[in-house]
């Protein structure tokens, strides 16, 4: 165990009080191991937890232990359907996930609606930010594009919490609505992918006729027309088929020429995916969960247990090689992924983090199953976005 590794504790039970116990447990053990390798390692400052949506209704309870046991600790985090760890998936069960992180107190600054972010920090230079957020929050994307522009890089990592009973997040105190998180300053060392998990069908075309979020023309013909194309379905199917067909199918969307030449099979990082809401037949229109100008790029794709975990194991793999060529290695990990992505989607339970495990072995990997996943600026969906923290092998 090095100095400078995260320490992890996850489990599930249906008495959060034991929960808690147990992986407080975890921690302690790991800690005092820690402590016995290496008396003078820097303490452990911030911590995240993330909590299943059984255990939201005690967020308050369970935030307050976590500050008695270890009051030196910021915590963050979120509620979610699911939880996950180290090659572990919680879904749907009562849960939660704590990770602990022995950063320079000066490394990082947390912030929310109760402590916002400054533009211009005279004492602090927000680098980039992992950022917790709600859905209902209203005009959620300019607020991410807000917050980004108050890092120096730009890049935010995240996710929106998601609970069928109670959304939350926490920055040191439970909250509701708008956003939350931690900034991290330029010495904290961190890589961070994107995985879409989709792959496009046909060619990439150009919305050359839109309304709202209506699709009325790609590449100059009727949109429908380019779909049923694209699909290889016969224009004469009856429409209760092809709505059928069309079922699984959604839309990747850029706006800028670098996802264009992604290469066949891949989408690049300005694709947001979104559903195919609807179909008119008599008009040739598509509607889009979401809105659509001309000149934007759209691909329609699907998605597969065996590009998803393509998708996955590829951007693994250039976290592992990028630390890998700078002489570090991984401290601890984040993973959030879309709860429409999680067990049988990859196949079956806990595949989808033990893929992600057997690429960057057992290193402290805490996460959640989002309402919505966030990178960069963008709010993204049916996505996974991994952030490596590093430190010298």
């Amino acid at each position: 165990m090095s100095p400078a590794s995260f320490v992890l504790a996850h489990a599930a039970n249906s008495d959060w009080k034991f929960a808690l116990t147990r992986a407080r447990d975890q921690l302690q053990s790991q800690i005092a191991e820690r402590h016995s390798r290496h008396p003078d390692a820097r303490p452990f400052t911030l911590g995240w937890c993330y909590l299943g949506d059984y255990y939201a209704d005690e967020a308050e309870a369970i935030l307050s232990a976590l500050q008695a046991e270890f009051p030196d600790v910021s915590w963050v985090g979120a509620s979610a359907l699911g939880v996950s760890a180290t090659g572990v998936e919680y879904f749907d069960e009562p849960a939660l996930v704590l990770m602990l992180a022995p950063l320079p107190r000066t490394a990082f600054r947390l912030f929310s609606g109760l402590q916002p972010l400054p533009m211009h920090p005279t004492d602090f230079p927000a680098h980039t930010a992992l950022v917790h957020a709600e859905g209902s929050t209203p005009d959620l994307q300019e607020l991410l594009q807000e917050l980004a522009v108050r890092t120096t890089t730009g890049y935010l990592f995240g996710g929106l919490s998601s609970a069928r009973n109670r959304t939350l997040h926490i920055a040191d105190h439970v909250l509701s609505g708008g956003l939350s998180g931690v900034a991290f300053g330029p010495e904290v060392d961190l890589i961070s992918r994107v995985t879409q998990g989709c792959q496009p069908i046909g060619t990439i075309r150009t919305i050359t006729g839109s309304e709202d979020n209506y699709v009325l023309r790609l590449d100059g013909r009727p949109a429908l027309a380019c779909l049923l194309d694209d699909l290889g379905l016969d224009t004469e199917l009856p429409t209760e088929e092809m709505l059928e067909a069309l079922s699984g199918t959604l839309v990747g969307l850029s706006t800028g020429t670098g996802d264009v030449a992604a290469g066949a099979g891949q989408f690049g990082p300005d694709t947001l995916v979104r559903h195919l809401i609807g179909v008119d037949p008599q008009n040739q229109v598509l509607a889009i969960g979401d809105e659509v100008t001309e000149g934007m790029h759209l691909a329609f794709c699907t998605r597969d247990a065996q590009a998803a975990r393509a998708d996955l194991v590829r951007i693994a793999l250039e976290v592992r090689t990028e630390l890998a060529g700078s002489g570090k290695a991984i401290a601890g990990a984040l993973y959030v992924s879309c709860s429409g992505r999680g067990g049988p989607h990859f196949g079956g339970p806990h595949a989808e983090l033990q893929t992600v495990r057997d690429v960057l072995g057992d290193v402290p990997l805490a996460g959640f199953f989002a309402a919505g996943e966030i990178a960069r600026d963008h709010l993204y969906g049916y996505t996974g976005v991994l952030t490596a923290f590093a430190m010298p092998e």
